[in-house]
């Protein structure tokens, strides 16, 4: 029996007890829910004991002012129900937690910063489905695993203290805040407790991404050479075979960073470094003087080197294409959207962050340097290779992750490539939106939640 969407209807002190639901007969018909024995009411880590009253011409739930205020629900709540026998367990929700780096809590139009129009956007959908979803930060974690302090969007952003969700959906841009012993803590209490799940759980680097795709038969095709960048003699091996070697910190985003290597025609050597300005350029008359220059930036950042690519181009510039590959209401991988990145004229990387520029795929394909015959079906084969990718992180990488970003680059020859697997993909409020409308990645989002909660 699938969950039905309901209204819930909160009485006024002194009309119904803590421990009474009452249900309208048709819900109770449908869900077969029994009225002569005492259940358990659950809403995330909240559990109650209950009997049941049935109403006959009533289209929700009431409950007591007291139990609402247990359950940290507002005034006006719809919410999603269904019944478990084996347990009888009524359960209400579901609940999706979204952990997030910081709140701002004096700023009370931007309480969540750059990501307040994301967080707006998936409260005003989860309201449409009848799933309760609140927004809580690593400081926001006490001591008990019941419980936690989160935000909620009723009339306003309001801080409350919230039951332990079904769902916890990790969005936290800081791998040194997702490793705190507190937040690891927390989601080993509540997964093992309270049977929640926890997905995109952990920042992927670029050498465990690679080192684990390259024991993935299905994606062998997709693979740039590429490696940990240990010393001198790697070095030379790849630029011996390359023509281009590209630097990439493997625990960078957004473009920092990365050094682009290129042979020059007279000898010697060419770096060009992506910097916040634009691109610095350096040459070197041999390949070991470039390796002085670079050691001492390896004392502190640890580096892939990786093949380096004839990508295609659009109006003269490099372009490579984002796919959001997210599960879906059955626990499948689909392709969200695919979108071109074009980089400007002050950079060789593509990311935003770097000045880079947003196309539709059909128009950079149809715009780009490919010859006809390799554009026809390029849209169908950028989609499943990165589906191909996400089965193979899954398969090869054990976390759990609901949605990735993977970077596909395109050369010349119209070959598909991996660049990067992102599984923070960004959510920035860099997409503006008309009125209410809501993403297919903000409600892909939702129906995999449902689907791992049962709801």
């Amino acid at each position: 029996m699938h969950s039905k969407k309901i209204k819930v209807q909160i009485m006024k002190p002194g009309l119904l007890e803590d421990d009474c639901l009452v249900l309208g007969e048709l819900l109770i018909k449908q869900l077969k829910i029994p009225t002569n024995q005492p259940l358990q009411l659950s809403f995330g880590s909240f559990r109650h004991n209950v009997k049941v009253i049935p109403l006959s011409r009533l289209d929700g739930i009431r409950i007591s002012q007291g139990l609402a205020k247990s359950m940290a629900l507002p005034a006006r709540s719809t919410l999603r129900i269904f019944y478990r026998p084996q347990s009888s367990t009524i359960q209400l929700g579901p609940i999706i937690g979204v952990l997030i780096s910081q709140d701002y809590p004096n700023v009370t139009e931007r309480p969540f910063g750059p990501i307040t129009q994301f967080c707006r956007e998936l409260a005003n959908a989860c309201q449409r489905q009848g799933v309760f979803v609140y927004f809580f930060t690593p400081s926001h974690i006490g001591s008990s695993s019941s419980k936690v302090t989160g935000w909620l969007y009723a009339d306003g952003w309001k801080k409350t203290e919230l039951p332990a969700a079904n769902v916890f959906y990790n969005r936290l841009t800081s791998r040194k805040l997702e490793n705190k012993p507190s937040v690891q803590h927390f989601m080993k209490e509540v997964k093992s407790l309270y049977g929640s799940h926890y997905f995109n759980e952990k920042f992927l680097d670029k050498t465990e991404v690679f080192d684990a795709l390259g024991k993935a038969p299905s994606v062998a095709g997709y693979m740039p050479e590429s490696h940990l960048f240990r010393n001198y003699a790697m070095l030379k091996s790849m630029c011996s075979r390359h023509p281009t070697v590209f630097l990439k910190p493997i625990k960078g985003s957004l473009g920092k960073g990365i050094i682009r290597i290129s042979r020059l025609d007279g000898g010697g050597y060419q770096t060009l470094t992506a910097q916040v300005g634009g691109t610095q350029k350096h040459n070197y008359a041999s390949l070991s003087k470039l390796f002085t220059a670079l050691s001492g930036k390896m004392k502190s950042t640890r580096y892939q080197i990786q093949q380096g690519l004839h990508l295609i181009l659009m109006d003269r510039r490099p372009v490579d294409f984002r796919a959001l590959v997210q599960k879906n209401r059955f626990g499948k991988w689909s392709v969200t959207s695919v979108v071109a990145r074009i980089a400007n004229d002050q950079h060789f990387v593509s990311n935003l962050a770097r000045g880079g520029s947003l196309c539709t795929l059909r128009n950079a394909i149809s715009r780009s340097s490919l010859p006809p015959a390799a554009k026809k079906k390029l849209n169908v084969r950028l989609k499943k290779a990165a589906l191909d990718i996400a089965l193979g992180i899954d398969q090869q990488i054990p976390a759990h992750f609901g949605e990735l970003g993977i970077d596909l680059a395109v050369d010349q020859h119209g070959r598909i490539w991996l660049l990067e697997v992102n599984s923070k993909p960004s959510k920035n409020d860099n997409t503006p939106l008309g009125g209410s409308k809501i993403r297919p990645s903000v409600k892909q989002v939702i129906e995999y939640s449902r689907f791992l909660s049962g709801f």
